[in-house]
Order: structure tokens, then sequence, then C-alpha cells
């Protein structure tokens, strides 16, 4: 029961990511092009220059703000990772000391000589 939990999660939260990845795009798009506009800016010293990355950077500012649902596609990319982990997790038990009378002794015997 526990699969198949995993696996609707996994299934809708891969749904979601497949219809957010044009939006993710842009959104990094954007995200890289308001840097640079950024770094830019910092580095001229002409204030008509500034002047005009300051507008272009609003413009861009304002395509990064109609991209915010993107992070929806970013979260359902984490619990896909989470499924992902949950899914591949062993479930078996570490293995316990043998009972074997001959390890145990040779366990005990060095125990003894410390």
């Amino acid at each position: 029961m526990k699969k198949f939990g995993l696996l609707l999660a996994g299934g809708i939260a891969a749904l979601i990511l497949l219809n957010m990845i044009g939006p993710m795009v842009g959104l990094l798009v954007s995200l890289v092009l308001l840097y640079f506009i950024f770094r830019q800016f910092l580095k001229t010293d002409s204030i008509g220059w500034k002047i005009g990355l300051a507008i272009i950077g609003l413009i861009v500012l304002a395509s990064t703000v109609q991209h915010i649902p993107a992070l929806i596609g970013v979260a359902a990319a984490y619990v896909l990772f989470l499924v992902y982990k949950a899914w591949n997790k062993s479930k078996r038990a570490p293995k316990s000391k043998e009972n074997d009378p001959f390890v145990n002794f040779e366990n005990q015997w060095n125990e003894l000589r410390k």
C-alpha cells in the first residue's frame, strides 16, 4: 500500500513538473538576464546608461514576477526527489551478529584481551 501511495504522489508531482517546465525555463532565463543587467548597472559610470539599464531591469523584473508560479514546479521536482529516495529505501534490517558460537567466542576473546 505504501508503494501505491508513493506511485500516486510521484505521478501527480511528475504531471505538475511537466506542466510547469515552460514557466520554469522562463523564470530561469529572466533571472539570469536580471543578474547580468544588475552587474552591468553596477559597473557603468554613465548616468544615461544607468537609467536605460534600470528601465530594462524593471521590464525584466516584471517578466520574472510573471513566472513566479514556476515555483510550484520546483516544489513538484523536490517532491519527486523525495518519492524517489523513499522508493529506493531499503527495508532490510541490518544484519545482526551471527549466532555462530565460534564467532561469538572470538569476539569475546578480543574484548577480554583489550
